[in-house]
């Protein structure tokens, strides 16, 4: 007799889960794991600012191939979306704009985690070197102004 309760309360409990399982879906369907038009995985990133957070959810380039691609030929971009490229080792950084369509805010992380300098609204097209000050762990590109809007400077602190 034990086992037919067990198996009426394991339905009981399924049939609970599944009730509220559509708005659990709804979020998880709002924030994919991989990007539809680049096919790279999206994280949470978070900027802190004067004690305040901003989550970002950012594309990961973490190979070279990706790296070089970056988000040349994106045509658009949603405000708290953006792409990191993680450096392992750290190392001085420097990007360009060929092919990028949209203006960006480069955030060159240093190795602390905290934003050492920002190369502001990059203009698109534009193969003028855009470089880091010192070593970096990751840049993070976002909306050109985007950085400004939500008043991230260097020494803010960035986790993801």
């Amino acid at each position: 007799m034990r086992h037919p309760l067990l198996a009426a309360a394991a339905l009981a409990l399924l049939a609970a889960c599944s009730a509220n399982s559509g708005e659990a879906g709804a979020s998880v369907a709002q924030a994919p794991s991989v990007h539809p038009e680049s096919g790279l995985r999206v994280i949470p990133l978070t900027v802190t600012h004067a004690g305040k957070k901003h989550v970002f959810r950012v594309e990961v380039a973490a190979t070279s191939r990706e790296q070089a691609k970056g988000l040349m030929f994106r045509t658009a971009m949603g405000p708290d979306e953006g792409m990191i490229f993680p450096m392992d080792p750290p190392r001085g950084a420097s990007f360009w704009m060929r092919n990028t369509v949209l203006p960006l805010d480069l955030l060159f992380i240093g190795v602390d985690g905290k934003v050492s300098n920002i190369a502001a609204n990059a203009v698109p097209y534009d193969e003028t070197p855009l470089s880091s000050v010192g070593l970096v762990k990751a840049v993070l590109e976002l909306n050109g102004g985007r950085a400004a809007q939500l008043g991230i400077v260097p020494g803010d602190t960035v986790e993801w």
